[in-house]
Order: structure tokens, then sequence, then C-alpha cells
């Protein structure tokens, strides 16, 4: 029998078109409100993103593997900054050139994934992304791993809208952002954002958690036409000029002129908070997808990587690396410091 060329045809068209997924690695922060931890032997502010946790990988080295997991190393992306060469190149050296996206210098998380976003369309205008930073300590990697995937399943599905991932809160916390849900859930289990809380305090966090709000993880899947276009709504004409700049820097000879438009342009660019700037000024364009304990933390301060520490099983002492910062160790020793200065008072 004769096979049917044209349903063959229509099957290979089907698998090309299927969008394939990306991840996004935010490592482009200064990590200020950690400085007490990060700060090496000759006085010079580590990025938390490049320090250790307890003496074993990085922080961006944890984050790559979580995003690998989604993506594969072809698709798995890093933006960086031009200033912390030093610290990533022995991390991202081996990585594929195009997934290093290396800014001039921080302008926000906004501009970063703005200019990464813009990046990966030019190379897969079809792509699903998922965005996670490089700050995080998960115990459950497979749970968040399957509810990333979750998300750019239901992505994939339609419709084209992003998913905020939320964590249920197991208490409040005044150090964290809270997302409030607007609508009852779905027939697929999830819900619109209604608002963003920052930093609440006790009484306002525990009001908000007895109506559903879930922590902000600040992981973010979408189709990468649809983060651009959140983009567009607020920042059009600065979205519209990076887009040509980055279009014009893809396909420069030679490439060092290309960089000189980049710097120059970073020069003018507004500074923008994703979350500030872009996600709450459109909590209706968004959905958010409940995340199972996954014994989550973000690393954001002294005490939330305090609070990680005591949860985690005792290590066998290690030694101050002089290339890696060990944040397990640093915070003993601020310990020891604050205790023999509560005691000569």
């Amino acid at each position: 029998m004769k096979p049917d060329t044209s349903s063959i045809a229509s099957a290979r068209n089907a698998s090309f078109r299927r969008p394939r997924p990306w991840a996004l690695v935010l490592a482009g922060g200064e990590g200020t409100r950690l400085r007490q931890l990060t700060t090496d032997a000759s006085g010079t502010a580590v990025p938390k993103q490049y320090c250790s946790l307890t003496g074993g990988n990085t922080l961006l080295d944890a984050a790559l593997s979580r995003a690998r997991q989604i993506a594969g190393a072809s698709r798995t992306c890093s933006v960086v900054s031009e200033t912390h060469r030093r610290w990533w190149q022995p991390v991202l050296g081996a990585e594929v050139p195009q997934n290093v996206i290396v800014q001039p210098r921080g302008r926000g998380t906004g501009i970063g994934i703005l200019f990464s976003a813009l990046h990966i369309a030019a190379r897969d205008p079809d792509a699903l992304l998922v965005v996670l930073p490089a700050d995080h300590y998960v115990a459950s990697e497979d749970v968040l791993r399957d509810s990333m995937l979750g998300a750019l399943g239901r992505l994939a599905a339609g419709p084209d809208e992003p998913i905020l991932l939320g964590l249920e809160p197991s208490s409040p916390d005044s150090e964290l952002g809270y997302v409030v849900p607007g609508t009852a859930a779905d027939e697929t289990g999830m819900q619109r954002v209604g608002r963003f809380v920052e930093k609440p305090d006790a009484l306002i966090a525990q009001d908000i958690m007895n109506r559903g709000a879930l922590w902000n993880l600040f992981i973010l899947a979408a189709s990468v036409r649809s983060l651009v276009r959140l983009f567009m709504q607020r920042f059009a004409v600065t979205a519209l000029e990076m887009q040509a700049i980055v279009s014009a820097a893809l396909h420069a000879q030679p490439a060092h002129s290309a960089w000189a438009a980049i710097v120059e342009m970073y020069e003018r660019l507004p500074q923008i908070d994703f979350s500030r700037d872009i996600l709450q000024q459109q909590p209706q364009a968004l959905r958010v997808m409940r995340v199972p304990e996954c014994g989550w933390s973000d690393l954001g301060t002294p005490a939330r990587v305090a609070a990680t520490l005591q949860r985690l099983p005792p290590v066998a002492e290690t030694r101050q690396s002089d290339a890696v910062i060990n944040l397990a160790l640093q915070h003993a020793k601020f310990e020891g410091h604050a205790a023999a200065r509560a005691q000569l008072m």
C-alpha cells in the first residue's frame, strides 16, 4: 500500500512547529542585601550568585542545573553583566557562546529579561521560556521541575498568557512577596492574578494567606512573544529601540561595532524592575499556578540564608575557598563576631 505522503509531511510540519522549551537564568544582580556575607578577604563584594551555600557548587551552578532539566543545555541561557566577568567566566566559559547574554551593566531585572527575551526571540520566535533567578535553594528539585514543566505544558495547550509560579506559604513571612489570586481556579487548576503584595507585615501576610495568597517564587513561564508584549504595554519606545539594536547586533560584522551600540544604548536605558514595573502593573495579564511544598527558599538576605541553613542536615566542616565564598562559613563567622561583641557590652 502506497504511504500517504501528505499525512507524513503534515506530521513532520506539526512536529517542526511544536514550541521548544527554553530557560533563562537571571545572574546579573549585585546582591547588595547580602554583602555582609559575600565580601571576600580583600574587601570585594562578590555577587551572591557566584557564591556557594555550603562549600559546593555556586548558586549559579545550581540554577543552571535546574534550568537544564527543563530546556537542556542547548537552550539554557544566562543573562550576566560584563562587570562580573571575573566571576561568571569560570562557570559559563564552556557554555554555547550565544547562550551567555552579556549586558554592559545592570539596569534592573526588567531590562535584563527584555534584552534576553529579544535575543532568544531572534533565534526561536516560537520559544516557550521559563525565567528563573540564580539565588534560590530548593530541597526537592523534582517537585519544582515538574511544576515548571506543567506550566510549559499549559502554555503549549493555550491560552498564550504568562504563568507565575506561586508556593503555598508555610507561615507569614514579611521578607517575601505574595501573589493574591483574583479568581477561582479554572478547570486546569490555575487562577488569574488579582494583585501583588510585597513584604507585608505579619498581620497583613496572615490575612492575605487566609484568602489564598501564595509566595511569589519569581519564576515565570511564558511564550517569548507574550513576554515581550508585557514590555510593549509599558515601555514600548524602550522595547522597540532595543529590538532594533539587538537585531542589528546579531548580524553585525565586526562584532565589536555591535557591542559599542549596545553599550551606548545601556547608558540611556531607564532602570526597570521586572516585578514592580512590569508584573505589578499588569496583574490581569497573568495567571498563577500553585507549586507543592518543595523546600524552597530565596537567599536574598542574611536572615534568609540563616533560616535555610537551619533546615539543612549538618555538613562536614569545610574551609573557605580562595575561589568561591562559602555562605555557611561566612554566616558562622558573622554570628561568632556578633556573639563576641554582645559579651563585651
